[in-house]
């Protein structure tokens, strides 16, 4: 593989550094704390029903905020 092959697929700093900026400008963090045994059950439950663990919370603010 040619060294200007490896030099584009290189992951740089740089980017990941842009990429930081712009999700703190842009969202805000929403932070819940569970028991570990809610947690592992709820990572599994989105596991078995093959959804990020994000989709639920977001459907639940969406639902709230629309009603």
């Amino acid at each position: 593989m040619p060294d200007e092959e490896l030099k584009s697929k290189r992951k740089t700093h740089t980017s990941t550094a842009v990429k930081a900026r712009y999700n703190q400008k842009t969202y805000t963090q929403i932070s819940v704390s569970v028991h570990k045994e809610k947690a592992a059950a709820y990572k599994e439950k989105c596991a078995q029903l093959g959804i990020t663990f994000s989709e639920p919370l977001h459907k639940a603010i969406d639902e709230i905020l629309n009603s």
